[in-house]
């Protein structure tokens, strides 16, 4: 598929995940009660609202089943087995723990993926309505306006991170805390939407100690087709199933990533 008409598509999601949030997240919004999924996170139900509703439209603009957070373990493992000429994979709200608080920082991710890669990523944010799209070939976009936003820095020292310290070893997190490389660090408690802002040069540097096949999919591909470039701890690619959990290394150049990414495995 040329990536002209991936692109097309993609502004077509966009079109459709800003009126699903609408109608499902907007209203609930500091209203919906949370419960606990097995492995402790949270859930509402305007995730659930909002993955239904994904379900259904998504297959009538690419080929391929809906692989979604809130699907158990089961479905997920099936879906990705059965997806390799066509998949969706969703979290309809990144950052739940945001969403039930207040904090306005929480997003819907969608990425379609072909031969288990990303082809197409789109990643809104309701509160702020900062839709991050991109298609591979294509360019990454927010809201029209071509990305990177600005231009990122070439040197560790000065670079600002975002980084989650949960599930990365003691060692590395004690040198990232009384030793930092970088200039300042954040965390936004939303994968996807950390992506975008790598993509977009709001961050340097990014790093995660374990993302799922939702938290990267769609914004991986937004970073790289803004120009960045991103692996896992270990150095291997990211693709995985929805059953694996990756560590992750971003940048938003190759300069940057290269430092970042030896600064990182010497330590871990």
């Amino acid at each position: 598929m040329s990536p002209g008409v991936l692109l097309g598509k993609a502004r077509l999601i966009e079109t459709m995940v800003r009126e699903i949030a609408a109608v499902e997240i907007l209203p609930r919004y500091l209203k919906v009660p949370s419960g606990r999924k097995a492995d402790g996170t949270l859930f509402t139900e305007a995730d659930l609202a909002t993955q239904r509703r994904l379900v259904e439209v998504l297959p009538t603009l690419l080929p391929g089943s809906v692989l979604g957070e809130e699907m158990s373990g089961e479905m997920q493992a099936r879906l990705w087995g059965t997806g390799r000429s066509g998949l969706w994979c969703i979290d309809p709200i990144d950052g739940t723990t945001n969403f039930i608080n207040g904090i306005p920082f929480f997003a819907v991710s969608i990425a379609w993926l072909f031969d288990c890669e990303p082809r197409l990523g789109v990643i809104y944010n309701p509160i702020s309505k900062e839709c991050f799209l991109a298609a591979q070939g294509a360019g990454a976009f927010l809201n029209d306006v071509a990305m990177p936003l600005r231009r990122s820095t070439r040197r560790l020292r000065e670079a600002v991170a975002g980084f989650d310290l949960k599930q990365v070893s003691p060692h590395l997190a004690d040198e990232l805390v009384a030793r930092p490389p970088y200039f300042s660090q954040r965390n936004f408690g939303s994968s996807t939407l950390e992506w975008c802002f790598l993509a977009a040069g709001r961050f340097d540097v990014y790093m995660h100690g374990g993302q799922m096949l939702w938290d990267y999919a769609a914004g991986q591909l937004i970073l790289a087709e803004a120009g960045g470039q991103a692996c896992s701890l270990d150095g291997s690619t990211l693709s995985a199933g929805p059953a694996v959990k990756r560590g992750i290394i971003a940048a938003a150049n190759p300069l940057l990533f290269t430092e970042w990414r030896n600064w990182l495995q010497s330590r871990s």
